[in-house]
């Protein structure tokens, strides 16, 4: 019994000796000689027929009586390499050397044959002149150039540059028309040859650039990996204007303004129901709850003559528009149009009327990735999500590209003066029934303070001649 075993374990093990390195270097030969054909210069057919070359050359190698066919091989201009591993199939080793993988570019080493990757693409963006972050038909968005400029960098095939869900490609954020990024991330798959965001970059616009990409684990998603972000809102200080005064652009805010609103922008803190702050949402739709973080309002400066403000807003995620309304009603609160005690009611009622500040100057500041951090950025194979080695380009970027084109253009457009012209249209009322007045009379009052503040600025101008 035992020297049976034995026998058969002594033949098993010779099979396996005797077979696994024979197959090995068949694969090896069938690699070395499709690696010297351009895929790409080939037709559909002209490819069928170099793998069957390449498996009647296999063949002749491994036949039973050990010697070459005597069918003449049709095969025109081959390279040294394709000689080589034709003759070596066929027996005359000795007649030339398989040259050296990897010697230069049309004999690339099987390291070096590139497969697509899935990664992390850190990008920043002026938002001004474009339809939005997300691609969108017959309008130009920021995924539409950045798509087009990896595709022409040849880092992505054209089917997945039409099909975007192809290559497993999703945005951290969805930023809207005219919003701009200094800290976007792209999750998806793609080839990664040298210089590669130098490449992407040369086929951008300047207003677009790629800063980093990193490898990251399969199942990374840029939206769902996301723990919170932090978006920050430019604006002119004038914005705060009181309603019994003219709205000008040398107005400078006052320590009790400012004082109000920041109180007023520290009510947003914590978990709320924010269902008055985006579109299509009611008030027993449990997704409308969000948790803020923090938010602070920072201190005045002038830029290009006109006094500006920032808000920075750092929340676990954020609903469509719902930034720019939390700016509306603060600016509406600290101008008089509507109660400081509107916030914590548009948190409760059901509907509840609320303006929505220009998207000129909300930006998306900056991405975090505190959990996937923790959980991979130190395993030794991936790259922590953190880019503070490249901050002083990002703000290199942000100084240049975005904050020059929203002064510029609120300078050039006045997009929020010309918003103010309409704040006093909203009630920020919950119902007629529960503050015992009629909404076309709220109305007629507002209409008849925006008269008295043109007839006011009309006597000013009067004054001055």
């Amino acid at each position: 019994m035992h020297q049976e075993w034995l026998l058969k374990s002594c033949g098993a093990f010779s099979y396996f000796f005797e077979t696994i390195p024979r197959k090995l270097l068949r694969f090896q030969l069938q690699r070395a000689y499709l690696s010297t054909v351009d895929p790409s210069k080939l037709t559909v057919m002209e490819k069928s027929d170099e793998k069957q070359k390449a498996s009647t050359l296999e063949s002749r190698e491994w036949s039973k009586t050990g010697s070459p066919s005597n069918e003449s091989t049709d095969i025109k201009n081959l390279s040294d390499t394709q000689h080589a591993v034709k003759r070596t199939l066929e027996g005359d080793e000795r007649a030339c050397k398989v040259p050296k993988l990897g010697t230069d570019e049309h004999h690339p080493s099987p390291s070096n044959i590139l497969r697509k990757r899935k990664v992390a693409l850190l990008l920043a963006y002026s938002g001004s002149g474009y339809m939005g972050m997300q691609i969108q038909k017959d309008v130009t968005t920021i995924e539409t150039d950045l798509v087009s400029a990896l595709y022409k960098a040849g880092v992505i095939p054209e089917e997945h540059a039409e099909e975007m869900q192809k290559m497993k490609f999703q945005r951290a954020a969805r930023t809207d028309k005219g919003v701009s990024a200094a800290m976007q991330l792209c999750s998806l798959k793609m080839l990664l040859p040298e210089n590669c965001i130098e490449k992407i970059n040369e086929r951008l616009p300047a207003q677009i650039k790629v800063f980093s990409i990193k490898r990251v684990t399969q199942g990374f998603n840029s939206k769902n990996n996301c723990d919170n972000r932090t978006y920050s809102y430019l604006m002119p200080t004038y914005a705060f204007t009181p309603v019994e005064q003219n709205v000008t652009e040398d107005f400078k805010i006052s320590d009790d303004s400012l004082k109000l609103a920041r109180e007023v922008l520290s009510m947003f803190k914590g978990t709320h129901n924010f269902h008055n702050f985006t579109a299509g949402k009611k008030a027993t739709d449990p997704s409308a709850k969000r948790y803020i973080i923090d938010i602070q309002c920072g201190e005045p400066f002038v830029q290009e003559g006109l006094e500006f403000i920032t808000v920075t807003v750092r929340g676990q995620s954020f609903m469509l528009h719902q930034i720019r309304k939390m700016i509306g009603l603060t600016i509406a609160v600290v101008r008089g149009l509507a109660a400081k005690e509107s916030v914590q009611q548009a948190f409760e009622h059901p509907k509840m009327d609320i303006p929505k500040a220009p998207g000129l100057g909300l930006l998306l500041e900056k991405l975090h990735y505190d959990a996937y951090n923790k959980r991979y950025g130190k395993d030794g194979l991936h790259e922590t999500l953190d880019w503070e080695d490249i901050r002083m380009d990002l703000d290199k970027f942000k100084a240049e590209q975005i904050y020059p084109t929203i002064i510029q253009t609120e300078l050039k457009e006045k997009s929020m003066l010309q918003w103010l012209q309409t704040l006093h249209l909203h009630t920020f009322m919950q119902s007629e029934e529960e503050y015992g007045v009629e909404t076309p009379k709220l109305r007629d009052v507002w209409t008849k303070v925006k008269e008295f503040s043109k007839e006011k600025q009309e006597a000013s101008k009067n004054e001055e001649k």
